[in-house]
C-alpha cells in the first residue's frame, strides 16, 4: 500500500507523528516529512501508517491499496 500526502493541506497538528513518528515527522518549521514518499509502505509498517492517516484532523493522508 501507499500513502498519498497532501502536503499543502497539512496544518502541522502532529497527530500522525504521535501515532507513527518513524514514518511521519514534523520539522522545526512544522513541515511534514514522510519516510516512504513515492514508495510502498513496508508490510510491517502498514498498520501504523493507517492509524496515523486515521487521526489526521484535516485528512492530509490518504491510504491507497
Amino acid at each position: 500500500m501507499k500513502v498519498i500526502v497532501a502536503y499543502a493541506r497539512c496544518e502541522g497538528h502532529g497527530m500522525c507523528e504521535e501515532r507513527a513518528g518513524d514514518i511521519f515527522r514534523l520539522d522545526d518549521a512544522g513541515d511534514l516529512h514522510y519516510a516512504y514518499d513515492g514508495e510502498e509502505v513496508p508490510a510491517a509498517r502498514e498498520a501504523d501508517a493507517k492509524a496515523a492517516a486515521g487521526v489526521c484532523p484535516v485528512a492530509a493522508l490518504k491510504i491507497v491499496p
